[in-house]
């Protein structure tokens, strides 16, 4: 039987990883998306059936070129994790923001969302099935002072997202958007946040897990939105 193809988007040393080792443990094909070419090379040594796809997502021809060879290289995608994410300059009030971050961020976040989607639905709706999951967070609902450079991009991404969904849903294809609310456990948080314990952070394999399930979710009771938090987060 042809294995299934997953594509993920933001394939770094948190989430992204995490997502890329749970699908293709599950059985899939996996095409890992990313700028850093080296870090994506490192990932298809480590890990087996995996194949590295240099691309800005924020490019909509470059978007187009690289799931068409995913397309056909590999097989149609049947599942879309789309977990890039662009943090560029987001700390600062709106009066304090170059407001050219707050456009590069929208750029990756958003219309990243909407390149992506656009070139996997067909090979999707050609097959009547399939699976697109947008990582998200708290930002997506409420607009700190602090951060007038993301959280817009966050937000947007949300409801484009649902936008999408609403389209694609009844057509037999599952789009759901995922808050993760708290530090992920990745080398990053645990230099800046080196103080705090290990329960501080969710585990990047729980995040995986949670997709994972929400992309086999029976199509009697599909899940748009949820939310994954570690146990003692206040929120």
């Amino acid at each position: 039987m042809t294995k299934k193809v997953c594509i993920v988007t933001g394939v770094g040393q948190g989430t992204g990883q995490g997502v890329v080792r749970r699908f293709a443990e599950g059985g899939y094909r996996v095409a890992m998306l990313a700028r850093n070419t080296e870090r994506l090379t490192q990932f298809e040594r480590e890990i087996a059936e995996t194949t590295a796809y240099p691309c800005d997502i924020s490019n909509e021809a470059e978007v187009n070129a690289t799931v068409a060879a995913v397309a056909e290289q590999l097989g149609p995608p049947t599942v879309l994790i789309h977990n890039a994410v662009s943090f560029d300059a987001i700390f600062g009030t709106f009066l304090e923001i170059d407001p050219a971050a707050l456009q590069h961020n929208f750029q990756v976040n958003t219309m990243g969302l909407l390149y992506m989607a656009r070139a996997v639905a067909p090979y999707m709706l050609e097959a009547g099935q399939g699976a697109i999951m947008v990582t998200g967070n708290t930002a997506s609902r409420r607009g700190r002072p602090q951060f007038a450079a993301f959280a817009p991009t966050k937000t947007a991404q949300r409801i484009l997202a649902e936008s999408i969904a609403r389209t694609l849903d009844p057509q037999g294809i599952h789009v759901s958007f995922l808050v993760i609310d708290g530090g992920i456990d990745m080398p990053f948080a645990r230099t800046l946040l080196a103080d705090k314990p290990d329960d501080f952070f969710i585990k990047t394999s729980a995040i995986a897990d949670t997709i994972w399930h929400v992309v086999h979710q029976d199509r009697s009771g599909w899940t748009f939105e949820i939310d994954i938090r570690p146990f003692g987060e206040e929120w």
